[in-house]
């Protein structure tokens, strides 16, 4: 059996959903339904860190979408 390599020596790459949601993956394998690439490759902590600086709002899009939408229908910019 062939040993699994350890993540130090893997490249990962970033991927992002529909909902501007972040993860790590293995470069060499396709991404997961519904991901695309976020365009960094490198060791997992540097790509665990590139998403720690980007990934600033850990709410999905449409939730912030939604929100926006709400402080623009309120007349004193709240809700209710």
């Amino acid at each position: 059996m062939t040993p699994k390599p350890d993540d130090d020596d893997r490249l990962y790459k970033v991927v992002v959903n529909h909902e501007e949601q972040y993860s790590v993956w293995p470069a060499d394998r396709d991404n997961p339904a519904g991901w695309s690439d976020a365009g960094r490759t490198g060791p997992k902590s540097d790509c665990l860190a590139h998403i720690e600086d980007v990934w600033t709002d850990m709410r999905p899009l449409s939730l912030r979408r939604r929100l926006r939408a709400g402080e623009q229908d309120a007349p004193d910019g709240r809700n209710g």
